[in-house]
């Protein structure tokens, strides 16, 4: 994202300074061709991408859109489908759109065989039912920024999906998501950042990068009442077995 542009290289060196031993670089499909920059991004830096039409730009979504998709999943750089989902907040294309959109990109992920990275905002119960209905276990993936209750989390490892915190789980008002960290199964969580949004304490504030998902794990470490290094280990784990990352 723009927000790099001017000392991407220290950002990374950061992360890996801090321990963040890899890091996928989400791309979407925009006016701006995101999805081609993050692949580029991700190029130089040795890592892996994704690409997808998140629910804001769904109105941008056509044949042809569709049909590049297709192709981008057959990169070797490519190893998911994201983000992708509904987002009934902002509401920035509609949402009947929306969600045709995602239900494409589900059965597109099934017929690829690479998992998605779901996008939910406001809208657990049609994200649950959708996903539950285009048979999305088949694909596998994770719900990113993970920001809703228990019965959507329950679907979500139902259908065999993990669940990723993000600095949200460190904010002093997220009891409910705090909750959720406690509970999730080792083999299913992950954490991330959302760079440069969602900065956890102490970044609170302060653009968020990659090095700052130490503090994210920290945090749900605490919570589960484990040590940082199980956390930590755990996290790794089911990031490289999701995105097939030898």
């Amino acid at each position: 994202m723009p927000q790099f542009d001017h000392d991407r290289d220290a950002v990374v060196a950061r992360a890996r300074e801090a321990g963040v031993e890899t890091m996928l670089v989400a791309g979407g499909v925009d006016e701006e061709g995101g999805h081609l920059r993050a692949l580029r991004v991700a190029e130089s830096f040795g890592l892996p991408a994704s690409a997808g039409v998140h629910p804001h730009e769904a109105r941008l979504a056509d044949e042809g859109v569709f049909d590049e998709l297709a192709g981008l999943a057959r990169d070797r750089r490519i190893v998911a489908i994201g983000e992708v989902g509904l987002d009934f907040h902002y509401d920035h294309s509609p949402r009947p759109v929306q969600r045709e959109v995602f239900r494409r990109q589900v059965r597109l992920a099934r017929e690829v065989g690479l998992p998605i990275v779901v996008h939910t905002r406001e809208a657990d119960e049609e994200t649950a039912a959708l996903l539950e209905e285009e048979g999305a276990g088949e694909a596998g993936g994770v719900i990113h920024c993970f920001t809703g209750g228990g019965e959507l989390a329950r679907t979500a490892l139902d259908l065999g999906f993990l669940i990723s915190f993000s600095g949200i789980v460190a904010f002093p008002r997220a009891e409910t998501i705090q909750e959720v960290a406690r509970t999730v199964p080792s083999d299913r969580l992950l954490v991330e950042t959302d760079a440069p949004f969602l900065a956890p304490p102490p970044h609170r504030g302060k653009r968020n990068e990659p090095a700052f998902v130490v503090e994210v794990a920290r945090k749900v470490a605490a919570l589960r009442d484990e040590p940082y290094e199980a956390v930590a280990r755990a996290a790794s784990a089911n990031f490289r077995r999701l995105f097939r990352i030898p």
